[in-house]
């Protein structure tokens, strides 16, 4: 009788626990698919309106930059580099190798090797470098001494000279012994934030620096001290990096006091171009004290 009561108590106690949660359920009403459609296309068209406005304001077409760097100070006479392996080689007939980190025209006072590159593009009008560049060594010296490359482009790193280089390239997996004569071919892969240098494991007085861009807006300035860079988007605002090998600013970058140009003390400096633009910042003199004795 006893195991009979509980039987009882126990069904009435589980139905009491039924009608309890089914006391507390809410049921949301049934979705409503048609409203649901039109506010996903109304989404959609918005989206897709602001996508159009954002597409016209990275404006259109291509233009140019270009300049001149030229320095005011005096770059002294250049300091000879201490060579003390190879000597039949490296020093042949009495030769004597110097320091590239700071050369001057005589005549035009053009700085030579001074990078400029665009930080960040929206756009690129040619998607892929085309043809091998070539970083070569000779008389125990790298006779580029700042090379720009596109990521993806080959680089033939040659060895002109009659011994054996160990090339370096910083911030790569690129480091091998080219024997004389010899050549092999490096592509780079990923972008330099700024210029990273280029060793020989051998001569310790061989460097270079090399500077590699995915877009391609990098230029090096020649010996004239002028530089141009084509083909960048028009129409929206352009943010550039200048280095120089021997710029007292951080890490490299050049700082100038060029107020029209927005030129910060990270070497940076923005513009605007126009369609078809080929804008010439004319000569851009770097005064003594803004490079490294």
């Amino acid at each position: 009788m006893l195991t009979r009561c509980y039987e009882i108590t126990f069904v009435l106690f589980a139905v009491t626990l039924c009608l309890g949660c089914g006391q507390k359920r809410v049921v949301g009403p049934a979705p409503d698919m048609v409203a649901a459609r039109d506010l996903r296309e109304s989404l959609e068209k918005e989206s897709g309106a602001e996508g159009k406005v954002e597409e016209k304001s990275l404006g259109t077409g291509w233009a140019s930059l270009k300049g001149k760097f030229t320095f005011s100070g005096s770059p002294g006479a250049p300091k000879p580099l201490v060579v003390d392996k190879d000597t039949a080689v490296c020093s042949k007939d009495g030769m004597q190798l110097f320091e590239q980190s700071l050369i001057v025209d005589e005549a035009s006072k053009g700085l030579a090797n001074v990078v400029v590159f665009l930080r960040k593009s929206s756009r690129v009008k040619n998607e892929s470098a085309t043809g091998k560049l070539v970083m070569d060594q000779k008389n125990c010296e790298f006779l580029t001494p700042v090379f720009a490359a596109r990521v993806g482009q080959a680089v033939d790193v040659k060895n002109s000279d009659p011994i054996g280089h160990n090339t370096n390239i910083s911030g790569s997996s690129f480091n091998q012994l080219i024997p004389s004569g010899d050549s092999t071919v490096f592509t780079p892969s990923r972008e330099t934030g700024l210029p990273v240098s280029v060793t020989c494991n051998i001569h310790p007085w061989m460097k270079a620096y090399a500077v590699f861009r995915k877009d391609g807006y990098v230029a090096v300035s020649s010996g004239d001290g002028t530089f141009e860079i084509p083909d960048l988007p028009a129409g929206e605002p352009l943010e550039f990096q200048v280095w120089h090998e021997r710029a007292t600013g951080r890490s490299g970058a050049l700082d100038l006091d060029q107020p029209e140009l927005k030129w910060n003390s990270k070497g940076r400096f923005k513009i605007t171009l126009k369609e078809n633009e080929v804008r010439d910042l004319g000569t851009i003199e770097i005064p003594a004290d803004a490079i490294s004795g």
